[in-house]
């Protein structure tokens, strides 16, 4: 799929967004009374993350928060995750972690992205597309998406994750 570049302002608005995260990190905490863990590692950048979160019996996430070290599309990525999913369904998480993956990667626009999740989770798609600015830089894609696969594997029971695959 050819991805059109980002217009000037988008850009603007975009970089303003991830460099608030960056700065100002949302849920920058681990859970205290977590039901899953996993931790997520970038051996080519460098940046390591650790994902908490608390899934209630009904499925939803109830509490979710990370800590980490990385550079600024990892850790705003990570901020914009913890936000996006706090109250959301398990389900709805994993739609949403496909929906930013192909964000990312460029095979799909916000606007496609928003018709396949339900209400509450298409909200959060439009906040989410500032990260969609990494598929212009390819080595980038796996720094924004590095949280969402060590939230995937805190889902999944598994420890740990890489985005070297």
């Amino acid at each position: 799929m050819n991805v059109a570049p980002l217009s000037d302002d988008l850009r603007a608005l975009y970089q303003e967004t991830i460099l608030d995260h960056a700065k100002h990190p949302r849920n920058a905490r681990l859970v205290e009374h977590h039901t899953c863990k996993a931790q997520g590692n970038n051996p080519m950048c460098g940046d390591k993350v650790t994902v908490t979160a608390q899934v209630t019996d009904d499925g939803r996430l109830q509490a979710i928060g990370f800590e980490g070290k990385g550079c600024a599309i990892s850790i705003a990525s990570a901020s914009m995750m913890t936000e996006a999913l706090s109250g959301q369904s398990v389900a709805d998480a994993r739609r949403l972690f496909d929906a930013v993956h192909d964000l990312c990667t460029g095979k799909v626009e916000a606007t496609a992205v928003k018709e396949k999740l339900a209400p509450a989770a298409a909200d959060s798609v439009d906040k989410l597309a500032s990260l969609s600015g990494v598929r212009q830089f390819p080595v980038r894609v796996k720094c924004a998406t590095l949280p969402w696969h060590a939230l995937i594997s805190c889902l999944d029971g598994k420890g740990q994750t890489t985005t070297e695959k």
